[in-house]
C-alpha cells in the first residue's frame, strides 16, 4: 500500500464523517436486508432448495434474524460445478486486460459501499467498526494491487531463450479451470475476495460457498463480482452444508483447485480426500490457521510490547489466523510486563460492536463460547492461574448474545495442549524464559508457523529471532499489533508447516501464481 493511501485509510478511520456514514449504514442495513430469504446463484439464475433454509443470526444479539439461506444439496453442487466448467473456456480466452479492469471496478464498487458492507459485518460476524471497515478497505487494496501485479508482469507472458538456432522461445502462465473458493467467518468479505479474485483475475472459473456464518456477506461479494463484469457462470454461490458440499467437490473430476481458508482439521481432511480422489494431481491452496508466538526480551520497550501484544490478542475477541495466543517474557521483566499487560486488558470494552467504544464484540457462535468456557475450565484444573478475564458475560444487553473477558493465563506447563492447540478464542497464555535461545525453541515448538513478533531493541537480538523462527510472517517491535495486520502490497501472508500448503502469501506478488499453470512455447523459423 502507497504511503498516500495508508494515510487516507486511517485518516478516514478516525474521522467523524466515518462514523456518522457507518451508523448510518448499521440503521438501513436492517430494513433492507435482514429477515428476507435468499437464494444460491447458479449460471446467473436464482436457484431455490427442496432441502429448506437455515437462518443466519447475529451474535450480537440471536433475536436478530440476518435472513434465511438455502440448504444446497450436492446436486446443486454439481450443478453449480458443470456450469462453470462450460464457462470456463471463455473466461480463459478473455483478454487478461479485460479481467484486470473488471477487478478494478469491483474495486471501485466496494469503496461505494463500504459502509454498508461494514455494518452487515457487524452484523453477522460480530466485528467492531474500525475492524468492519477495514477489511473493506483491505479488499479494495488487494483487488488494486493484484491488478497492477497482471499490468508489471504482462498477463505472466515472457519472452525466453532462444534454446536452439530458429527458435522463439516464449513462457505463458495459463488458468486450470474451475476452483471452489470456501471461506471463512473471521474475514468473511476480505478472505473470500482474495481467493476468488486470485482466481478470477488469472482465468479460472470460481463456486464459491461462504460460511454459513456470514452467507448475507458472501452474497454481497458475489454480487458486487457480478456487477462489476464477471459474467454469469464465471461465478457461482452456493450456501448450506459443508460435508455435502465437501462429499461433491472433493470427487469431481470437473474441479480443477480448492481455495480454503479455515481451520487445520477440515483443511488437511480437504487436502488428503482431494489429492486421494483425483486421477492426478491439482491444486489446493490453504491457509489453516496457526498458535503464533511473541517474544519480549529484556531489551524491549515494553509501551510498544503491551500494546502490541493486547491488540494482535484480543483484536476480533482473539478469532484471527494471526492472532498472539502466546507470549514468552524474559524473567527479569516478567513482572514488570504481566502487570501492564493486566492495567491495558483492563480498559478493553467488551460490548455491543454497533457502539463506538467497544473494542472487542462477542465470540462468532454458542460453539465458540462454551469451548471458551471449556478452556477456562482445563486451564485452572491444570494448575494455570488466571489472571485477568475468565468469565462469560450475560448482563444487560450482553444476554442474548456471546459474549466473554479477554483472558490471561500464566502457570501452565508449556507443552500443555493449551499452548499447543489454536483456541481461536480471546485467551492469552504467558510464559517466561531465560535466554532468546531457549524463546525461539518454545516459539517454533508447534506444528504452525503463520506469524510471530518479537518485542526488542537490540540488533543482534531482532537478527537472530528473524533468522530462526520458522514462521512465514514476522513482525518486529509493532505496536498496531504484534503478530496481525497484514495488508496487501506490504506483508505477504504465507503459512509454513501447518499453516499453509503452497509457500505464497495472499497479499504478496506470488499469489497469483499458485492459480495457475505455466506452458512452455517454441515456435521454429526455418532460415
Amino acid at each position: 500500500m502507497s504511503k498516500e493511501r495508508k494515510i487516507t485509510y486511517v485518516s478516514m478511520l478516525t474521522s467523524e464523517d466515518t462514523h456518522a456514514e457507518y451508523e448510518k449504514a448499521v440503521r438501513e442495513v436492517e430494513t433492507k436486508y435482514f429477515g428476507k430469504h435468499y437464494s444460491m446463484y447458479i449460471a446467473g439464475r436464482e436457484v431455490f432448495s427442496e432441502y429448506g433454509e437455515f437462518e443466519d443470526r447475529s451474535p450480537i444479539d440471536t433475536s436478530i434474524i440476518v435472513g434465511y439461506f438455502q440448504k444446497g444439496s450436492r446436486e446443486h453442487v454439481r450443478e453449480a460445478i458443470d456450469k462453470a466448467y462450460e464457462s470456463f473456456p471463455i473466461w480463459a480466452n478473455h483478454d487478461w486486460r479485460e479481467r484486470v479492469k473488471i477487478m478494478q471496478n469491483a474495486s471501485k464498487l466496494i469503496d461505494e459501499r463500504k459502509y454498508e458492507i461494514a455494518a452487515i459485518i457487524t452484523y453477522e460476524v460480530g466485528k467492531n467498526r474500525m475492524e468492519a471497515l477495514a477489511e473493506c478497505y483491505e479488499a479494495i487494496d488487494a483487488l488494486r494491487y493484484y491488478a497492477k501485479v497482471m499490468q508489471e508482469n504482462n498477463g505472466y507472458e515472457k519472452e525466453l531463450g532462444p534454446g536452439g538456432p530458429g527458435e522463439k522461445c516464449r513462457m505463458i502462465c495459463k488458468p486450470y479451470g474451475v476452483w471452489v473458493v470456501i471461506s471463512p467467518f473471521n474475514f468473511p468479505f476480505m478472505l473470500a475476495n482474495g481467493m476468488i479474485q486470485g482466481a478470477l483475475l488469472t482465468g479460472n472459473t470460481v463456486v464459491f460457498k461462504p460460511t454459513s456464518e456470514a452467507p448475507l456477506t458472501g452474497l454481497i461479494l458475489y454480487k458486487l463480482f457480478i456487477d462489476a463484469g464477471v459474467p454469469a457462470g464465471v461465478l457461482n454461490y452456493v450456501t448450506g452444508p459443508g460435508d455435502v458440499f465437501e462429499d461433491e467437490i472433493i470427487t469431481n473430476k470437473k474441479v480443477a483447485g480448492i481455495a480454503f481458508t479455515g481451520s487445520r482439521d477440515v483443511g488437511m481432511r480437504l487436502y488428503r480426500r482431494f489429492t486421494s480422489s483425483q486421477p492426478y494431481p491439482k491444486p489446493i491452496i490453504l491457509e489453516m490457521g496457526s498458535k503464533n508466538p511473541v517474544i519480549v526480551t529484556s531489551k524491549a520497550d515494553l509501551d510498544k510490547a503491551v500494546q502490541g501484544v493486547i491488540r494482535a490478542a484480543f483484536g476480533y475477541s482473539g478469532q484471527k489466523c494471526s492472532a498472539t495466543s502466546r507470549v514468552y517474557v524474559q524473567k527479569d521483566i516478567a513482572e514488570k510486563f504481566i502487570k501492564r499487560l493486566i492495567e491495558e486488558a483492563k480498559k478493553i470494552k467488551v460490548g455491543d460492536p454497533r457502539n463506538r467504544d467497544v473494542f472487542m464484540g462477542p465470540v462468532i457462535n454458542r460453539r465458540a463460547l462454551e469451548s471458551y468456557m471449556n478452556y477456562i475450565e482445563v486451564a485452572r484444573k491444570d494448575g494455570g492461574s488466571i489472571i485477568h478475564g475468565g468469565q462469560v458475560l450475560r448482563d444487560g444487553e450482553l444476554a442474548r448474545g456471546f459474549y466473554v473477558e479477554p483472558t490471561i493465563i500464566t502457570g501452565l506447563d508449556r507443552n500443555h495442549e493449551l499452548f499447543r492447540k489454536e483456541l481461536f478464542v480471546p485467551i492469552l497464555l504467558v510464559d517466561m524464559f531465560n535466554n532468546l535461545e531457549e524463546a525461539l525453541r518454545e516459539a517454533n515448538n508447534t506444528d504452525y508457523g503463520l506469524t510471530a513478533g518479537i518485542f526488542s531493541e537490540d540488533p543482534q537480538e531482532i537478527e537472530y529471532f528473524l533468522k530462526n523462527i520458522e514462521f512465514g510472517v514476522t513482525y518486529v517491535n509493532r505496536r498496531g499489533g504484534a503478530t496481525t495486520g497484514a495488508w496487501p502490497g506490504a506483508q505477504t501472508f504465507v503459512g509454513w508447516k501447518a499453516s499453509g500448503a503452497t509457500g505464497k502469501g495472499v497479499g504478496g506478488p506470488n499469489y497469483l501464481l499458485s492459480f495457475m499453470r505455466e506452458q512452455s512455447i517454441t515456435i521454429v523459423k526455418e532460415g
